[in-house]
């Protein structure tokens, strides 16, 4: 996944996020080309808790009918507690960028395991601030991973739904 490109869009909340993956499955994206993450920020008045039993994940809590259905469209799924973030749900191919970030995070230097995972798909580190603070603020991050083309695509639906898209190369120059 390192040398594909990212378009980046936040969401307020995860009804526009469901609407949005919705939109760019309708639109034929491939679903196995797309992650969310957003912060499960009622865990301390809720029981919160997932399980995966091979290819199925099922999650409960306040916001388990979301994340249940985004895991039902979307591939790969995990939980993680970032100290100074908190709690956060993790769907799709950025999950593997996370975990791999993690293992790399010392060599980055100062980077939360959401920031290495971000870092290791080639967003910049001013990019990644403010992906976190928009986390922390309780919003919703989908980046759509894939080559130029189908990034540049899916920054083009999730434009003419309104929202606002960010894309990052791996490409210099």
């Amino acid at each position: 996944m390192s040398n594909e490109d990212s378009a980046v869009a936040i969401f307020s909340n995860h009804e526009e996020a469901e609407k949005a993956v919705k939109e760019l499955q309708k639109s034929g994206f491939d679903m196995k080309r797309l992650s969310i993450v957003g912060k499960d920020y009622h865990t301390e008045e809720h029981v919160t808790g997932y399980y995966h039993a091979g290819d199925r994940m099922k999650y409960w809590g306040k916001m388990g009918a979301f994340w249940g259905g985004l895991w039902g469209i979307l591939f790969g799924a995990a939980f993680f507690w970032v100290p100074g973030i908190g709690p956060l749900v993790v769907a799709g191919p950025l999950v593997a960028a996370i975990v791999g970030g993690l293992e790399g995070a010392v060599a980055i230097g100062g980077l939360s395991a959401l920031g290495a995972g971000l870092y290791s798909i080639g967003i910049p580190k001013d990019s990644i601030i403010h992906y976190e603070t928009s986390i922390k603020s309780d919003k919703f991050l989908l980046v759509a991973h894939g080559s130029a083309d189908e990034v540049a695509r899916a920054k083009g639906i999730l434009e003419s739904i309104g929202h606002e898209v960010t894309i990052h190369s791996t490409r210099q120059g």
